[in-house]
């Protein structure tokens, strides 16, 4: 459980997770694996039967899962597979043969890029480099001076007669690293912190609570460790010890992966071959989401926010609806509010007219009161206790009526649910937010079986499943806009963080959330704009909606107004600046966005993505690069004031000032109001576009590229049509660009970088052209 400071007042989540046995003095100590014979060798690994401390055995199972992958089992049966698998599996795989070599008690398992050496008695396994050097080693477990067991190495414990959970721990250098584990809002560096897989309904994002999990990490030392289970698997991350990484998994099996670097991104791709490659949302998605709000709406104050957005010439490209698009209170029944909605579909296609997509707030709960409910219930489609009645739970927490969760392990209940979703897409939504789905009970039973527990950290996954597909048959693309998520939620795109506080605080945690997200596994990654729960102080507004505009996706959302012209002149002046940036910005951000679909990398990418021997990136989780050129470090506090690490290796050009500044240093920086902070490699080529406020289909058009110091460079831009590699070489005076493949570039600017000896000519394949001014691209009113 959590940890609960005394004095505080709580209440007790509805699907809070089950605490395991706490072992008694007298009590008999873990089954460790203390040795093992080899059983059988094959084309992709080894089997061994291994003796155990307790006398008895249980079956390891070492072997290739992939190139750079190697794959641990440890049970009492050879087949058995998480619990979680019952319903959808959650890693797949590759098949890939593997170089066995057994001799003098010592066997070898080659994936290429990473070797499995183990010992067999007594028993001992580490995961060696190509080159011999070592980079992960079991940690056999701490005896105290008493003869007492203080850690939980490679084995597995019971209570009461049975099994309860299976666990293996790994040595923790001084210096060693840990990043990832999903959202997490927690210090980037996971040292010192115990993460449990259980998706909470996170209340704000400033406590270790987590919407999204995910039983998977990064260490500096060039690997990472996936867990497959769903159930709440827990990482004590050299809290219990400093020299340990421990991993409890209470299920059926321990099944975990090693995946080699030495780069975070060459661990992260490793990871996408076994879990799915992210979905890439079409394109209008990465444009701004601007909310009703979470207040009563109606169908004429939709149309009049709509006409003011454009009339203003304010980038958007969704609207979204939240709860109050159905009727105050019966936010279950997915049904319009036809007194305050008297024509959805005529207002939807008014919308679309002027380029707006729209988005609905939904949530898998029905409540007990609901006119859907008895007629599900009857059916069997919602959660049942195990006494089989229908679970009804307090999911809102006391703020609505109790309801019912619909269970997505039954394929009719999946139909019915999506049934009532479909007409929405017909009439016009284009696509749902997708929030909850944290609440399952542990105690709660599906139709197929699984126990709350098993389901609990899946459920999010189904609901997403059901949802994105049926938005794709209607409205042809699989993007949700989800809260809650688990291991190989990459496939649901976009993922937000929740309902966070409108504090400057909040927004620091956001932040770490979004980068521990993205070191997980998920590129495209949002939060409320603005914060969510409160109004925003105007200052607050202006630096969340600049962290916002150059954040993977853009959604201004909260309790009260985020709408820009309910804020003080000055400030509405200054977010909207933030958003017209980001749309001259998005011919990169898209390209960004592509590059993080085919490799598994972030687009919001922890410094240490790109500089993983740079010590000092591994611990600056307060700024971030988007895609590999721009580096982004929002404003923390209502002073403009920030120390911002520029990463070793290149030099870093202040976009507003020009100044250019060495890698690898502290820079105390001092921003107005009214600019974004925002460093561009020096070197780097920039596709931007015109101004816009809403993106258009297609491939983009009428692109400039910015150079950044007139210097020889290179860069591929990726788009709908295909991709095109852009290089400039400096001949003396001269710049000469050219471009091989679709992007259509009608113009070629230098950057103004202080000290840059510019070149008097400019060429683009082959024709001198003037260079482009570079003024007004970070003018407001641009």
């Amino acid at each position: 459980m959590p940890y609960r400071p005394p004095l505080v007042p709580f209440e007790t989540f509805v699907a809070d997770p089950p605490d395991l046995p706490v072992r008694r003095a007298g009590d008999d100590g873990p089954a460790v694996v203390n040795r093992a014979e080899l059983v059988e060798t094959d084309d992709h690994g080894v089997t061994l039967k291994s003796g155990t401390s307790d006398g008895g055995s249980l079956v390891v199972r070492i072997e290739s899962a992939g190139d750079g992958a190697i794959r641990v089992r440890l049970a009492a049966d050879p087949e058995a597979r998480s619990r979680s698998a019952r319903i959808l599996p959650l890693v797949t795989p590759e098949p890939r043969p593997a170089r066995v070599t057994a001799d003098a008690g010592t066997v070898r398992v080659d994936a290429g890029a990473i070797v499995a050496e183990i010992h067999l008695d007594p028993w001992h396994l580490r995961f060696l480099a190509p080159d011999g050097r070592v980079l992960l080693d079991q940690d056999g477990g701490t005896l105290d001076i008493s003869g007492r067991r203080r850690t939980l190495p490679f084995g597995r414990s019971g209570s009461d007669g049975r099994p309860v959970a299976y666990h293996e721990s790994f040595v923790a250098p001084g210096d060693e690293r840990f990043v990832g584990f999903g959202e997490k809002f927690t210090p980037l560096d996971k040292r010192g912190q115990r993460a449990l897989m259980w998706n909470f309904d996170a209340f704000g994002s400033e406590s270790d609570r987590s919407h999204k999990c995910v039983p998977f990490y990064l260490s500096n030392r060039g690997y990472g460790v996936l867990v497959d289970s769903g159930l709440p698997v827990e990482f004590d991350v050299c809290q219990s010890t400093h020299s340990s990484v421990q991993i409890l998994v209470p299920d059926d099996v321990l099944d975990y992966y090693v995946l080699a670097g030495p780069t975070p991104t060459e661990v992260l791709d490793r990871f996408d071959r076994l879990t799915g490659r992210p979905y890439l949302p079409p394109k209008w998605a990465f444009g701004a989401w601007i909310s009703s709000g979470f207040y009563p709406d109606s169908q004429e104050r939709v149309l009049e926010r709509a006409r003011r957005i454009r009339e203003r010439g304010i980038p958007c490209d969704v609207l979204h609806l939240d709860c109050y698009w159905q009727v105050d209170g019966r936010w279950s029944d997915l049904q319009w509010d036809t007194d305050q909605f008297p024509d959805p579909a005529g207002m939807m296609a008014t919308l679309a007219e002027q380029g707006f997509r729209v988005c609905l707030w939904i949530n898998p709960y029905v409540s007990a009161d609901s006119p859907l409910y008895p007629e599900a219930a009857g059916a069997g489609y919602f959660l049942a206790r195990p006494d089989g009645g229908t679970y009804v739970a307090d999911v809102w927490h006391g703020s609505h009526a109790a309801s019912a969760i619909v269970d997505f392990t039954n394929p009719e209940a999946t139909d019915w649910f999506t049934g009532l979703l479909r007409p929405l897409l017909e009439q016009g939504a284009a696509v749902f937010k997708t929030d909850f789905a944290e609440g399952v009970p542990a105690d709660a039973v599906a139709a197929n079986g699984m126990t709350g527990v098993e389901l609990h950290n899946v459920y999010a996954l189904l609901f997403n499943d059901a949802v994105s597909t049926v938005t794709r048959e209607v409205a042809g693309h699989d993007t949700v806009w989800a809260r809650s998520s688990y291991l190989g939620g990459q496939r649901h795109a976009a993922q937000w963080s929740g309902d966070v506080n409108a504090t400057w605080p909040a927004l620091a945690s956001t932040l770490r959330g979004g980068l521990s997200h993205g070191l997980s596994g998920i590129p495209f990654w949002s939060h409320d704009t603005g914060g969510f729960h409160g109004t925003p102080e105007p200052d607050l507004y202006v630096r969340w909606t600049q962290f916002g505009a150059f954040s993977p996706l853009v959604r201004l959302h909260g309790t009260t107004s985020r709408l820009p012209w309910d804020f003080p002149a000055e400030t509405e002046r200054d977010a909207v600046a933030a958003l017209r940036l980001r749309y001259r910005f998005l011919p990169y951000l898209y390209s960004a966005a592509t590059e993080a679909a085919r490799t598994g990398a972030p687009m919001m990418r922890a410094l240490l993505v790109d500089t993983p021997d740079d010590p000092t990136a591994w611990t600056r989780d307060l700024e971030y690069r988007l895609g590999r050129d721009l580096l982004v470090a929002p404003m923390l506090d209502p002073t403009g004031r920030r120390t911002v690490y520029l990463p070793d290796g290149d030099r870093w050009v202040d976009a507003h000032t020009g100044e250019v500044h060495p890698g690898g240093r502290h820079l105390r920086v001092d921003v107005p109001l009214e600019r974004t902070p925002l460093f561009v490699r020096h070197g780097a080529l920039v596709p931007v576009a015109p101004p816009a406020d809403r993106i258009a289909d297609g491939p983009f058009t009428d692109v400039t590229l910015v150079s950044w110091g007139g210097v020889d460079s290179r860069t591929v831009v990726h788009d709908v049509d295909g991709d095109t590699v852009v290089e400039a070489v400096r001949d003396g005076d001269t710049l000469r660009v050219t471009t091989d493949g679709p992007l259509r570039v009608t113009g070629l600017a230098l950057a103004p970088v202080a000290g840059a000896d510019a070149p008097a000519r400019v060429l683009l394949n082959g024709t001198e052209m003037p260079a482009t001014p570079l003024d007004g691209l970070f003018d407001p009113a641009s």
